[in-house]
């Protein structure tokens, strides 16, 4: 007989040793653990993707291991696969603890039974630990496969198991995950299944390689089938939906993933976000590439086409296209050429007459002379050496005229004009240790199409620029004012009534009549064409050359870019630009002149209005005096005792000074038309 005393305390000591036991067993399962934690890598190895506006994929490419895998959670997957996949691969994943003891046993029998293996008795969970953590197939690996499908569901919960298994699954060659089977096989998401598709998805990484349906139809086909009837049995689908299942046709080909704005999702490429949003509409970008297809085919083979088209309003770009061409490699599609540095040709003379406007006190009705014209020692020449008179300054931006607007950039100064230019975010290239000088107007200058296109962006929304938007997650960037609202409206007038190409349907016979202010420009010897235009909304740039640099004879931007853009705004909703009404508004009197500008009428005359002569000046050092000036024609240039200052802005009739000590010192100015103005002052510390 048992002693009552004794009793008790012998069964504490069995509970300690039993907790003891499971301590032990708890902490070692902690530092197993810490010291091999589970491998997740594999996870993160995803398919760089862009996504269009509306959220869905827009091109993807392969992931680091040269898979194409990408990201899926489960909310994303139709109902119908979820049900399949579970009923064919795990009926207790919701409830197990990563090991179904119940499937191993009846894989076990199976294997006495039969001398081999006939189901491993795998879990998804175990699957997904196989999958991140590959090994060859015997009962140690199964063991530790048991040992970290326990670690994983630690870890993790069923739907962050689940969205791993959809994200990993074999599905033949070097499709990896739901959603790249789906797009390649199906040619859509995996959000809307059929119970066909959904049963072929399933099955398929059950022996990716013998089921892929592009190589082995039958094999695939009664695998989908031998599924359908079985969740039937098992109440998942209807007789009816069987019926209508087994009669649906198996995809047969392998379809490419989508590949659309293809050097936009580069631009954007980060290594820490594989995914990102975009503004790209997708329709519009595939309506674009066939235009762009079918110009390009009636260019030479080493050429290409870029376009981009903005929403002025929002800065946000809504076609990407870098290259028309970016497989045949002698057209050079592989360059972003959105982003490649050419030569401007004429599409920065508008830049040049707004500026004209603003700081000369310019008019659309100003009147120059369009005829041969030496400056210094640059002397350009119009397109094809044909030369007009008299014109005022509207004709000469329409046209297209380079003398004029050779004059017109003197007048204002080059160096003034490229860092206006460049203070609005528009990037200018020029040989090492090279100033801007008067060829920039001709395109004697290196510019993007994504710049000229924010700089167009900017003159149809009133003169300020700010840099295009990509992506959703780009904020938009601080806008600059470049012209005056007034200039840019005048500019917009201007090249609205520009002569549209002659392949452009008239507007009197449009269904859609639309009105555009644009510009064509083309670089020395033929190697750059472009058109940059606008209406009431949106902004199109097209580019069109060989990305070597050799010339193009005979292509220009009229010709070339021009009746693209057309093409392009034909695809967009009307937007009517709101037109000034200044077309009949008469010039200034002093505007009224004839001739060449720099040899207009003189102003009132120049003199010194700080200081006056003979001042004695109480100048602490280190301190700056504001010299200004009265008359004279912009721009001036200002020195002390025969050094000129340094440069700001060359149309203010100001300059800052800063005297090096006690003395006396000469303060010249002198004006665009060799004016000039001195005074003596004494400078007192």
């Amino acid at each position: 007989m048992a002693d009552p005393v004794r009793t008790p305390a012998r069964w504490r000591r069995c509970l300690l040793a039993v907790g003891g036991g499971l301590g032990l067993l708890l902490a070692a399962a902690l530092l197993a653990d810490r010291l091999a934690p589970l491998p997740l890598a594999r996870l993160d190895a995803l398919s760089p993707s862009l996504l269009d506006a509306d959220g869905r994929l827009l091109h993807v490419a392969l992931a680091s291991d040269d898979h194409w895998r990408l990201q899926l959670a489960p909310e994303q997957v139709d109902a119908n696969f979820v049900r399949a996949l579970i009923a064919f691969e795990d009926r207790r994943f919701w409830s197990h603890p990563g090991v179904d003891p119940l499937a191993l046993l009846r894989a076990a029998g199976q294997w006495l039974r039969s001398g081999h293996v006939v189901s491993g008795g795998s879990t998804l969970t175990m699957q997904v630990v196989r999958l991140l953590e590959p090994r060859p197939r015997t009962l140690a690996a199964k063991l530790i496969e048991c040992l970290r499908a326990l670690q994983l569901e630690w870890h993790f919960d069923k739907r962050q198991i689940l969205a791993m298994y959809l994200r990993l699954a074999p599905y033949g060659g070097n499709l990896a995950g739901l959603r790249a089977a789906a797009l390649a096989y199906l040619g859509h998401e995996p959000a809307q299944l059929t119970p066909a598709e959904a049963a072929l998805l399933a099955v398929l990484p059950q022996a990716p390689t013998r089921l892929r349906p592009d190589r082995h139809a039958e094999r695939a086909h009664a695998a989908r089938d031998k599924l359908l009837r079985r969740i039937a049995a098992e109440g998942v689908i209807d007789a009816a939906q069987l019926h209508e299942a087994l009669s649906e046709p198996l995809p047969t080909q392998r379809q490419p993933l989508p590949r659309l704005a293809e050097h936009l999702a580069a631009r954007l490429r980060d290594p820490a976000q594989p995914e990102h949003a975009s503004f790209v509409q997708r329709t519009l970008q595939t309506s674009v590439q066939r235009l762009a297809d079918a110009a390009l085919a009636g260019l030479n083979t080493r050429a290409n086409i870029a376009v981009l088209v903005a929403d002025y309003h929002s800065g946000s770009v809504i076609v990407y296209l870098g290259a028309a061409d970016t497989r045949d490699p002698r057209r050079g599609g592989a360059q972003d050429l959105a982003q490649a540095w050419r030569s401007p040709g004429s599409t920065l003379k508008p830049a040049v007459y707004g500026l004209a406007f603003d700081e000369l006190g310019l008019h659309p009705d100003t009147r120059l002379d369009d005829v041969p014209t030496r400056f210094g020692d640059y002397q350009p020449a119009n397109f094809q050496d044909r030369y007009h008179g008299e014109v005022t300054l509207r004709e000469a931006l329409q046209r297209s005229l380079n003398v004029p607007a050779v004059a017109v950039l003197d007048a204002l100064g080059a160096p003034l004009v490229a860092a206006r230019l460049r203070q609005a975010g528009i990037a200018l290239a020029l040989p090492d240790g090279a100033q801007p000088g008067l060829p920039l107007v001709l395109g004697g200058v290196g510019t993007r199409l994504d710049d000229l296109l924010a700089l167009y962006a900017g003159i149809a929304g009133g003169g300020e620029v700010r840099p295009l938007r990509l992506s959703p997650g780009q904020a938009p960037g601080t806008a600059v004012r470049l012209l005056s609202a007034r200039a840019a409206q005048r500019l917009g007038d201007i090249l609205e009534d520009a002569p549209p190409p002659p392949e452009a349907i008239p507007a009197a016979v449009s269904r859609q009549p639309r009105r555009i202010a644009y510009k064509t420009g083309t670089s020395y010897g033929f190697r750059d064409a472009w058109a940059l235009g606008f209406d009431g909304r949106y902004v199109v740039g097209v580019w069109a050359g060989r990305p070597d640099g050799s010339p193009s004879p005979g292509r220009y931007g009229r010709n070339t870019a021009a009746p693209l853009l057309w093409q392009v705004f034909d695809l967009l909703p009307p937007a009517p630009r709101v037109r000034s009404g200044e077309a009949d508004d008469a010039a200034p009197e002093r505007w009224r002149q004839l001739g060449p500008l720099r040899s207009m009428a003189r102003a009132a005359p120049l003199e010194i209005g700080f200081p006056p002569p003979g001042a004695r000046l109480l100048v602490p050092p280190g301190t700056s005096l504001q010299l200004a000036a009265r008359g004279g024609v912009r721009p001036l240039r200002w020195l002390v005792d025969g050094a000129p200052l340094p440069v700001g802005s060359l149309l203010r009739r100001s300059a800052a000074w800063t005297p090096l000590g006690a003395g006396s010192a000469r303060i010249t100015v002198i004006d665009a038309q060799g004016q000039s103005a001195s005074a003596e002052v004494w400078v007192e510390p």
